[in-house]
């Protein structure tokens, strides 16, 4: 198909990337034979012809082409169209398989050239804290303390189908086969498979004709586990023990059973407008993840027992192992002299026991006899350690790695949960369950319409009484019911699953202290808090989303923190205190530049706070794919955090097409988390040097970055809230509609059925602008701020000011590198056709230029500040990935707008509504999507 796309029309690239080149070759080579094939040359010559006109049209903003586009995309058929727009969608996902292999190539190259550790590895950080005179004592420490946890979201975004993903894997596995030294006859095989998996592929259904359901984004999520999570975190953590022990010589290096890198998950208990979580899916997800964690333990064991033919006769086994191997229900005389076999034999009937019991019906191998269940995972583990302690007593610690050990480790990362379940609802629900269970039990007539301190008073009281509110007795409406019950469950899986299966519950929209409280309540009634002993089994953790929530935050944590209660509390919870920050709905509410400010000023106040109350405190970030929702690189992220932010603790969401983008892949997924390890060390543990003058410094950036982010609030409100017409001309410029219809997850895209943009979801608002190419929550206001502000006094002065910011702050720097970003995918040619769909003339061309305008501001701004006049001058790389997208991107955009132009003009008519060009817009909404990337 788009086989001359690498040739003619990327950007110049160095020798490095002609591996690159060349696999984007081939599989464009394959694609478009496949599409001869089943679709006929015809269609393969009009994909040509609508890539390069398309092609023209960026390249030299030509009205001709544009008109020629048009002419030649209203020609499509129904049936043309579908098989173009498949065709660039197809192109899209194959040329990330390419790039993706691309890294992982650059990397092994530096590896193998003993270069020197790249930032952002673990060795990096070490290098960097040893030179800067932290001990090797300190860094046990901090892994001995610390918590670093991705925690996996679904969202209505994530549009890859687990069918899709699974073929695309296969693809990924032969291309990196041909790195390898391949006989001819091997390469011909190759290419051959992968011409097959091409084509299955094209036949594979790319799009969800079903509402994709709860119990399908569990599943969706626990592929990633077999891909990369289960095999790559027990490996990072043997690298990470290895590279302390060539750091610190020496020195102790073994971390014993720290746990710092956990997973974590929202599928399935996080209810916030989400109508199809429940007590059930949270059962069912704690199943799932069980039966995920225990399958791949069964499989290890049956493999490493036939791995251990270690006979008696030959070498000694301790005790322990010989007691294990007596306990088996193995009794055949043939393996008498095999105690290793034996215990393996006992360790999988006892894992297959404990597998029915936490709920799997289909266990694939069966076990040789019964055995009773382990009662819990570190019991598991206990019979693992007296395997490798009598393997490395009798000359066998050889043999302990890479299985047994890489058992060890997972078994102290996943125990028998695999990732604890987060629980997540909306203080107004937890209001109106109190509110019903007040008036039912003859305490408060109307508890929504007390003022907050007598709410609190009446809560606090309420949590020293020892009875229940609750009556088995009397009738509830079925929320307060369903509520209840989700608790009730959490209690049985914290009891079947151990205490990591659920320990946090996240509140949505906090905005007073009572909002805390009622959930302690809540938890009292349901057995999770027990006031006599004060045990809290889920951590009550407040989400400040919007602006004014963000701005309230530290006060709401003082006063929390102040309450006896309280207090008592978080000092069974080790002194710990989590909050959460969203990054979502404070940049819908705000624009990109004041939802970054208030997030890092919230930071700040919270800090002093926490600091205070003697309290450590623990930050999850609500971070989205987009920039405009938080996204961008990890580990710049992270060591952008202001000072006394991150101590060992963080935890932060991937969210859409971002788990896809780096876990789909096991060495991506690997250095990914390298990254989140690598980045939380070095910001907990850099000295912090000349704090006098570089806080007086910093005091100085921070009143200019408030300056700005007010001008920047001002902007952006004006233009989003204030613009009249500002609602019907997002409604009709961008997808936004038709994302409403996708099956692309369990969650409704809006919180009401309005068209107001204040109750439209954060996430498919920035979905949408990505869609059209504008991606205007990444940068909007900010050109205005910039400008209103170099207005007014000495303007070189203040450019001299923006620009030692700009080197000198990683949080200013790291803001300025994710818009930079963005704008390199922003494109207001591909927009304008957008705008076209605006049927009122004045109000596009009304709103449209204001939008271009201060696109062009924006613009000039930053290249004032950076003074790099192209996008991406300082990431080359991503600059060119960025720029080869675009031959097969802008022609999914342009035939996005021509469908949605059709499907619109007969919505009123469902008679004449065609499925095929309703498919066509999804199917491009996913081509889009892939190859933007960060769009979730």
């Amino acid at each position: 198909m788009v086989n001359q796309a690498a040739a003619q029309e990327t950007s110049p690239v160095l020798d490095k990337d002609a591996p690159l080149k060349e696999d984007i070759r081939l599989l464009g080579r394959l694609l478009g034979d496949v599409l001869r094939d089943q679709e006929g040359e015809d269609v393969f010559n009009v994909v040509e012809t609508i890539r390069q006109t398309a092609v023209r049209f960026r390249r030299e903003s030509d009205a001709q082409a544009g008109e020629e586009l048009t002419a030649l995309l209203h020609k499509l058929t129904r049936n043309q169209t579908i098989s173009v727009v498949r065709a660039f969608s197809y192109f899209s996902h194959l040329a990330n398989i390419a790039e993706d292999q691309h890294h992982i190539r650059r990397r092994r190259a530096h590896l193998l050239a003993g270069s020197k550790p790249q930032q952002g590895s673990v060795s990096f950080a070490l290098s960097k804290l040893k030179q800067a005179g932290v001990s090797g004592d300190t860094v046990r420490t901090f892994f001995a303390d610390a918590l670093i946890a991705p925690v996996l979201t679904a969202h209505p975004t994530e549009v890859q189908r687990k069918s899709i993903l699974d073929a695309e894997h296969d693809i990924a596995r032969l291309l990196a086969e041909r790195d390898l030294p391949l006989t001819p006859k091997e390469r011909v095989a190759n290419t051959a498979l992968l011409h097959a998996r091409v084509s299955t592929l094209w036949q594979t259904r790319m799009l969800r004709y079903s509402k994709l359901t709860v119990a399908d984004e569990i599943d969706n999520a626990l592929s990633y586990y077999r891909i990369t999570f289960l095999r790559e975190l027990p490996g990072l953590y043997d690298d990470i023990e290895e590279e302390i022990g060539a750091h610190y010589p020496g020195e102790a290096t073994s971390l014993g059973d720290a746990a710092y890198v956990q997973m974590g998950s929202w599928i399935g208990g996080d209810r916030d407008g989400n109508p199809n979580v429940n007590a059930g899916t949270m059962k069912h997800a704690l199943v799932r993840q069980a039966t995920t964690i225990l399958d791949f333990y069964l499989e290890e064991v049956h493999a490493l027992g036939a791995e251990l033919s270690i006979s008696t006769l030959m070498v000694g086994a301790s005790p322990a192992l010989q007691a294990l191997a007596d306990a088996s229900p193995d009794h055949s005389p043939h393996r008498s002299d095999e105690p290793y076999r034996r215990a393996l034999i006992g360790i999988y009937a006892r894992l297959a026991a404990t597998t029915r019991m936490l709920g799997a019906t289909n266990i694939l191998r069966k076990e040789v006899g019964n055995a009773a269940p382990y009662a819990q995972a570190s019991e598991f583990s206990a019979d693992l350690t007296v395997l490798a302690d009598s393997l490395a007593a009798n000359h066998g610690a050889l043999l302990v790695k890479p299985r047994l050990s890489t058992m060890q480790r997972a078994a102290g990362i996943f125990g028998f949960h695999l990732a604890s379940l987060d629980m997540r609802q909306t203080s107004d629900v937890h209001e109106r369950v109190l509110a019903e269970l007040f008036a039912s039990a003859g305490v408060e007539a109307d508890y929504g319409k007390l003022s907050e301190a007598d709410k609190v008073t009446l809560l606090l009281a309420e949590l020293a009484q020892p009875r229940l509110l609750y009556s088995p007795y009397t009738e509830y409406s079925d929320e307060a019911d369903s509520e209840l019950a989700i608790l009730r469950s959490a209690r049985e899986i914290r009891d079947r699953y151990g205490a990591r299966a659920i320990r946090n519950y996240i509140i949505s929209h906090t905005e007073e202290v009572s909002d805390l409280l009622e959930v302690l309540l809540l938890q009292k009634e349901t057995g999770l808090l027990r006031t006599k002993s004060n045990d809290l089994d889920a951590m009550v953790i407040p989400l400040f989303e919007t602006i004014p929530d963000l701005q309230r935050a530290a006060g709401i944590m003082a006063e929390w923190m102040a309450i006896p209660l309280v207090k008592e509390l978080i000092a069974k919870q080790g002194q710990l205190q989590e909050v959460m920050l969203g990054y979502s709905d404070s940049n819908k509410d705000g624009g990109f530049l004041t939802s970054n400010w208030e997030l890092y000023k919230a930071e700040i106040h919270l800090v002093k706070v926490f600091k205070d109350a003697g309290v450590k405190i623990r930050l999850f970030h609500g971070r989205g794919g987009t920039v405009g929702r938080g996204g961008g690189p990890s580990y710049e992220a992270i060591l952008a955090q202001p000072p006394g932010t991150v101590n060992g603790q963080i935890r932060l969401t991937e969210q859409g097409e971002i788990i896809a983008s780096k876990f789909s892949n096991a060495e991506i997924g690997r250095r990914n988390l390298e990254l989140l390890v690598a980045a939380t060390l070095e910001a907990s543990l850099t000295p912090l040097a000349g704090e006098g003058k570089k806080a007086e410094r910093l005091a100085g950036f921070e009143a200019i970055m408030a300056d700005l982010s007010e001008r920047a609030y001002k902007a952006y409100r004006n233009l989003v809230y204030e613009t009249p017409g500002f609602t019907d001309y997002f409604f009709s410029a961008t997808p936004i509609a038709e994302i409403a219809e996708l099956n692309l997850g369990s969650r409704p895209a809006s919180r009401k059925s309005t068209k107001r943009i204040e109750d439209l979801r954060a996430i498919p608002w920035g979905f949408s602008w990505g869609q059209c190419r504008l991606l205007l929550p990444g940068w909007y206001g900010f050109g205005s701020a910039i400008n209103a502000w170099l207005e007014e006094g000495d303007r070189e002065q203040k450019i001299a000011t923006l620009q030692a910011m700009f080197k000198g702050w990683p949080f200013f720097a790291t803001l300025l590198s994710n818009m930079d970003m963005v704008l390199a995918k922003t494109d207001l040619a591909i927009a304008s056709r957008y705008a076209e769909l605006v049927a009122d003339v004045a109000l596009r061309e009304r709103i449209f230029k204001r939008i271009a305008a201060e696109h062009g501001n924006t613009l000039t701004c930053l290249e004032t500040i950076t003074g790099a006049h192209e996008r991406l001058a300082g990431n080359p790389l991503l600059a060119r990935s960025i720029q080869n997208r675009f031959a097969y991107l802008d022609p999914l955009n342009h035939l996005q707008v021509e469908l949605i132009h059709r499907h619109r003009a007969v919505a009123g008519d469902p008679a004449q509504i065609d499925e095929r060009v309703h498919r066509g817009i999804h199917l491009s909404i996913n081509g889009v999507a892939a190859g933007l990337r960060n769009t979730g």
